[in-house]
């Protein structure tokens, strides 16, 4: 039977050597897997680990897995990184953005192992990264959102203003501006992936100023809470999992990060010797980036006319970010028909015309 290990804390000795952990023999693969919250989060951590406990399931004793959860961004998640490749893992995902450098530092100590790194730019001999289009499912809930506002403020609560997150508010704002031309957006920058607290406050100052439908890059269900305990209709949307208890209302719909192909491919690569680097990004056509269930609370005109927006996408017949678009300031960025490239996009710095907040430093 499989074997599934929980890795409280780092351990103070360990009986491997930097030159052979992670050397695969005959015995089980082991798949590591480093997370930035609580597994019950119930968002982003959440998804990851179904992603891991569909890996067991995939390969049963061939695989064992470990986790580390709750493993803070700098120092802390370089000893984590480091403890688990002495424990012996083959391959260990690196679930933060956060966790970039930190991945790169022990993957140069551990030569035998296979690192995976989510959401970041930096790749080594055995360092591979992956992602998801967020910002395609940005585009499908953005649309929803212009519909539903009622007071034509939408809110945004982000977590780092990294380019993923960029893309993601200046996704949603476009396409819910293309729907709602009198839309508005603000957007509250809490410095985290996860804090209920944090976040329920950003969500709860979004509603006083008259926000109706908030939108978040943040990893719990607090906003959703904050949301349903507000006087009034406030629509929100799961992020990274369903959160579908708060259906059908506040929450109308969801983008789902779905991992699990991803990591069986890749602990598969590694049990019959073919991994190699490399970058790979993933969104709704590859299944990565799913589209939650829209709830009865949203107009059927409205629904078809969201999942007429991500089957299109899915096809390849329309990109978020297609042209005409300006910047922040008024100046050209996409010229009419023009589409962002993916090495824009992973730069992306500024917000496009319309959106009046300041992305701080």
């Amino acid at each position: 039977m499989k074997k599934r290990t929980f890795l409280a804390g780092v351990a103070a000795t360990a009986l491997a050597t930097a030159a052979f952990a992670g050397s695969h023999g005959d015995g089980p693969v082991k798949a590591g897997f480093i997370y930035v919250g609580p597994i019950g989060d119930g968002g982003w951590t959440y998804q990851h680990d179904q992603g891991r406990l569909a890996v067991e399931a995939e390969f049963g004793d061939q695989v064992e897995t470990v986790y580390q959860e709750t493993v803070p961004e700098g120092a802390d998640a370089e000893r984590a990184i480091t403890q688990m490749a002495l424990q012996g893992a083959d391959i260990i995902f690196t679930t933060s953005f956060g966790y970039m450098d930190p991945t790169i530092n022990v993957a140069a100590k551990f030569p035998n192992v296979k690192f995976e790194h989510a959401t970041g730019y930096k790749t080594a001999d055995n360092v591979a990264t992956y992602d998801a289009r967020f910002y395609e499912g940005r585009a499908v809930i953005g649309t929803i959102a212009g519909h539903m506002t009622e007071s034509n403020k939408i809110g945004y609560i982000a977590s780092f203003p990294i380019p993923e997150v960029i893309q993601g508010i200046n996704s949603a704002y476009l396409h819910a501006k293309k729907v709602n031309p009198d839309v508005e957006m603000s957007v509250v920058w809490v410095y985290t992936w996860f804090d209920p607290a944090k976040e329920a406050d950003a969500a709860k100052a979004l509603i006083e100023n008259g926000v109706d439908v908030i939108m978040q890059h943040t990893d719990s269900t607090a906003p959703q809470a904050a949301a349903a305990e507000a006087e009034g209709t406030v629509y929100t949307f799961g992020q990274a999992s369903d959160m579908g208890a708060y259906a059908p209302v506040p929450r109308i719909s969801s983008i789902i990060d779905e991992w699990s192909p991803y990591y069986i491919e890749r602990v598969r690569a590694v049990l019959d010797g073919t991994w190699e680097s490399g970058r790979h990004w993933g969104g709704i056509a590859e299944g990565e980036v799913v589209i939650g269930e829209i709830s009865e609370a949203v107009p059927e005109e409205v629904r078809a006319e969201a999942l007429a927006l991500r089957d299109a996408i899915a096809a390849g017949e329309y990109h978020p970010f297609t042209g005409p678009i300006n910047k922040q300031d008024g100046t050209p960025w996409l010229a009419e028909g023009e589409v962002a490239t993916d090495e824009e996009l992973l730069g992306l710095n500024f917000y496009v015309e319309g959106i009046t907040a300041e992305i701080p430093n």
